[in-house]
């Protein structure tokens, strides 16, 4: 898996459990607070589209994964 591949599945898995954990119908529902985990995913998703910077890729390239080949793969 590539640095966008790690990225993209962390950014989803962790908005579907913070609005597991968030909304009220869900059975396993804590606090709404958990919301605002949510929009700080959404929040650094939308800064990275305009700034192309990600925290989480930065990480994950200092932890040796590689990056995408951008289709020269």
């Amino acid at each position: 898996m590539t640095v966008d591949n790690f990225v993209h599945v962390f950014a989803g898995t962790f908005i579907l459990i913070s609005l597991a954990l968030g909304v009220q119908a869900s059975p396993i529902f804590h606090s709404a607070n958990w919301l605002w985990f949510t929009a700080f995913v959404g929040a650094n998703l939308l800064q990275f589209g305009f700034t192309g910077f990600c925290p989480l890729g930065f990480v994950l390239k200092k932890l040796g994964v590689k990056e995408s080949c951008a289709g020269a793969c």
